[in-house]
């Protein structure tokens, strides 16, 4: 198995559920500067330092990419890489909620990998269909499921049916129109909640909670 795939495990490994599921803050990091990064850092524009390497002991060469997982909450992310080599760039208060890619170099960088781009795009599979897992306490009644781009919420996928805690049903959508996806649920109390944007093409379930 390559590097870089270790990585995105290691990435995955470091989500805590109830935080990174309220702020979509997930993203992929894509390496073009013509170089191999070697460590990278993601954290909090709010928090003084950067904590852990997120690529541990892996590392991403050049024109390879890893989806990021935050284990924190935050939209506002500063991210640091540094090369084999010698030599780091830098780019803050990125707000991770509004893209799904942070391309370092590229046009930006002449391969030298010096400053950044963000730039809105998608995972390369273009498909948002995924399994949801009701993992609350609570049974569904309801349950709305709609591409962003979407003019409303259509019909209710349950019918007759509920989900009870901790069971599941097959979301189906169009593939290769967008990765963002908006739900609702209304609980059998009458209690209604909304996600909205959620990135599914990178997912195989998603978990309500």
């Amino acid at each position: 198995m390559r590097r870089h795939v270790l990585a995105l495990f290691a990435l995955l490994a470091g989500l805590v559920a109830a935080g990174s599921a309220q702020a979509q803050n997930r993203f992929w990091l894509v390496n073009e500067t013509g170089r191999t990064i070697e460590r990278a850092y993601v954290s909090s524009s709010r928090v003084s330092n950067w904590g852990p390497d997120i690529l541990g002991t892996s590392v991403l060469p050049y024109g390879e990419r890893v989806w990021v997982v935050p284990s924190f909450g935050d939209c506002l992310l500063d991210l640091r890489v540094t090369f084999q080599g010698g030599g780091e760039s830098t780019r803050m208060q990125v707000n991770a909620c509004r893209i799904s890619q942070v391309v370092f170099g590229g046009r930006g960088g002449a391969g030298a990998g010096a400053g950044a781009q963000v730039r809105p795009a998608r995972p390369a599979s273009m498909n948002p269909s995924f399994n949801f897992v009701n993992g609350s306490n609570t049974t569904i009644r309801e349950l709305y499921v709609s591409l962003a781009t979407d003019g409303g919420w259509g019909p209710d996928r349950l019918g007759t049916q509920v989900i009870r805690p901790g069971q599941r049903i097959a979301v189906s959508l169009p593939a290769g129109v967008t990765c963002a996806v908006d739900m609702r649920v209304v609980y059998m109390d009458g209690r209604a909640f909304e996600r909205r944007r959620q990135e599914t093409c990178s997912l195989n379930s998603f978990v309500w909670r």
